[in-house]
């Protein structure tokens, strides 16, 4: 149920406010392009411990639920904003839609507490798979939803954030259906970390993987968001515009069967090291011809997916910081996306590929501090 809620979720709200750019420049807010991607995610910064807290108090399927149900209200008014060219009742419709990634996201530690520490990378791995089915049904429903657009005399990308709405209510239903499981051998080994760390982000085992869960994700969305809106100006129809997205998505989520086993076989510093080249990469062939954009945003899900993994991983069995290390993860984010707007309206998108090409390598600090598989060493946990 987690595994098919998330999938309709993902796929779904990353579609929609990937291209939330377009409908800012169609709305005649060209220079604030980045400014629903930066409300989106800030708005999932402040949620994402709230919905933390709320989870331990009432469970995480009330949490989740109430997540969907959330993103269901807030994709509503972003259409409506969108279709009635209405700014600000659009930006507030993402913000919904902002607060409910803060919480639904989340559904990675249930399923991860739920399987022994052994297998918890593929069990991710299959469940960031799942979301490329999100992905699919929106590709496949793009002839209906052009089709309603036209009637409702507005753009595709307003009108998929109908079709976000839709997938997001299916999913509260889904989670409904779900009933929360925590595996004996998972609870064993999650007690001991919690009582050494005390769920602190001071503490080693906490701090590693949450930058690179933070920086992946800050640098993930920065560049998935505005990639888009430099594709438009090099004359990309919405047709090729969506094809980035579809091939970003499949990066993502569409190797979770490969990477998530790898990560239970090499262990977590593989996954900064490999992600943190991936991201590079992809920051850096960004600036080049139109012919290369496919294969940067391809890798840059790939060097996402390597880091979130990874540190989703090292952090399950620490519910206290889970919300929090979210929070960071979307702080970046929406900062990352408000400058990086400005930046590209000012000085184009050169200065704005390179810094993410240095901030790229901030993964590989966790990968020094973090202790090799089977290895003794008193560093970050694996």
């Amino acid at each position: 149920m987690l595994f098919l809620a998330q999938a309709l979720a993902t796929g779904a709200t990353t579609a929609s406010t990937v291209l939330a750019s377009l409908v800012m420049s169609g709305l005649g807010q060209e220079g604030l392009a980045g400014l629903p991607s930066t409300i989106v995610t800030l708005a999932a910064a402040v949620s994402a411990g709230l919905f933390g807290a709320f989870m331990l108090r009432l469970g995480r399927r009330t949490g989740l639920v109430s997540a969907y149900l959330l993103g269901v209200l807030g994709a509503v008014l972003g259409f409506v904003g969108a279709w009635q060219r209405l700014v600000p009742l659009f930006l507030l419709g993402a913000a919904l839609i902002g607060a409910a990634q803060g919480g639904y996201q989340q559904a990675r530690y249930a399923v991860a507490e739920s399987v022994p520490e052994r297998v918890r990378g593929g069990v991710l791995g299959v469940m960031m798979l799942a979301s490329v089915l999100g992905s699919v049904f929106s590709g496949l429903l793009s002839g209906p939803l052009g089709t309603l657009a036209e009637h409702l005399n507005t753009s595709t990308e307003a009108a998929g954030w109908l079709l976000a709405a839709a997938f997001l209510l299916l999913g509260a239903a889904l989670t409904l259906l779900w009933r929360p499981e925590t595996h004996p051998a998972a609870a064993a080994s999650a007690a001991p970390a919690r009582a050494a760390s005390r769920d602190r982000l001071s503490d080693p085992a906490v701090r590693w993987p949450a930058l690179a869960v933070a920086t992946s994700q800050g640098l993930m969305v920065t560049l998935m968001s505005l990639t888009p809106l430099r594709a438009h100006h090099m004359g990309m129809d919405h047709l090729q515009v969506a094809g980035l997205v579809t091939v970003h998505i499949a990066g993502m989520f569409g190797f979770g069967w490969l990477t998530g086993p790898l990560l239970d076989r090499l262990g977590s510093r593989f996954g900064y090291v490999a992600g943190s080249l991936l991201l590079l990469s992809a920051a850096l062939t960004a600036l080049l011809s139109g012919a290369w954009l496919p294969g940067s945003m391809f890798l840059l899900g790939l060097g996402w997916n390597l880091c979130y993994v990874a540190g989703s991983k090292a952090l399950a069995g620490r519910a206290g910081v889970q919300g929090q290390v979210d929070a960071l993860g979307y702080f970046a984010a929406g900062v990352g996306t408000l400058v990086g707007g400005a930046v590209i309206a000012r000085w184009g998108f050169a200065p704005l590929s390179l810094t993410c090409a240095a901030l790229a390598l901030l993964p590989l600090l966790s990968a020094l501090q973090t202790r090799p598989l089977n290895s003794r060493m008193p560093l970050a946990a694996d």
